[in-house]
């Protein structure tokens, strides 16, 4: 909106400026200079627009040592979730691929559904394989405070989860849907009980936590994981912003699980 905006009144945009050489880039925060992954990621296999390789050369070129590969599972038929013998072929993938892009490595791993029960939508045995397992609501948004608490601490409690995913579901866009309701302070509480990392969803629509839930969980404890949730290339620099977001409440790199060398790291 901005660049249409200056483009309209005969300016020159800021953006097309900097793409250009016209300004010096604004450094890095401290958080984000110490970053050196990102634990969300989609590609093709699922809603991603863009194979794994591509994502992965995406996010080297960036700085990052590692990034997660975090399709779908397959409950979302709409986003191509991945099914048992899907995952496995990506999993043979990501083995060729890593051997060729040492020393940066992809992570095994799945954004996996939070079923309605709190279980999660994967075997335990191909849970268990993957190095980083992003654990989201993505249906029954609308279920009441308690059950819907209920279901997330569930999750948490499951000893594959490594972090909660964009936890409120809300997108603040267009149309819009307003964020879920539940008991922020128990499951935030058992996000720190269980070591499960918080993610701060870099997304422009999704923002999520609220500042009001992010700064709850600051106070609680809790771990973080600053994710892109990218489905494209371009969108893995979308960390700046999420970092400069973090950093506003107090989250340090000691907080943040991207700044480790492999979080997770079951294989």
């Amino acid at each position: 909106a901005q660049v249409i905006t200056q483009a309209a009144a005969g300016q020159e945009s800021e953006y097309l400026t900097r793409l250009l050489g016209g300004g010096a880039p604004a450094p890095p925060t401290a958080l984000r200079a110490a970053m050196r992954g990102d634990c969300h990621m989609h590609s093709d296999w699922s809603d991603g627009g863009s194979p794994p390789l591509e994502m992965a050369l995406a996010a080297r070129d960036l700085g990052h040592e590692w990034v997660a590969l975090t399709d779908h599972s397959p409950r979302l038929t709409v986003a191509s979730g991945l099914s048992a013998d899907r995952l496995r072929a990506q999993l043979e993938l990501i083995g060729e691929l890593n051997a060729t892009l040492a020393p940066f490595r992809i992570l095994s791993g799945i954004e996996v559904d939070i079923l309605e029960n709190g279980s999660l939508d994967q075997t335990d045995e191909l849970l268990g394989q993957l190095d980083m397992v992003v654990a989201s609501v993505h249906s029954k948004l609308r279920m009441p405070s308690v059950p819907m608490t209920a279901r997330m601490i569930a999750a948490i409690r499951n000893p594959h989860t490594d972090v909660l995913g964009h936890c409120t579901g809300r997108i603040i866009v267009g149309r819009g849907r307003p964020q879920s309701e539940f008991d922020a302070e128990a499951v935030f509480t058992a996000c720190r009980e269980h070591g499960v990392a918080l993610e701060v969803n870099c997304r422009p629509e999704r923002q999520d936590p609220p500042d009001d839930l992010l700064r709850l969980a600051v106070e609680i404890g809790c771990l973080f994981a600053v994710d892109t949730d990218a489905h494209a290339p371009g969108q893995l620099d979308w960390l700046d912003g999420g970092c400069a977001r973090a950093e506003q409440f107090g989250i340090g790199p000691d907080r943040v699980i991207n700044t480790r060398g492999t979080p997770g790291g079951r294989r």
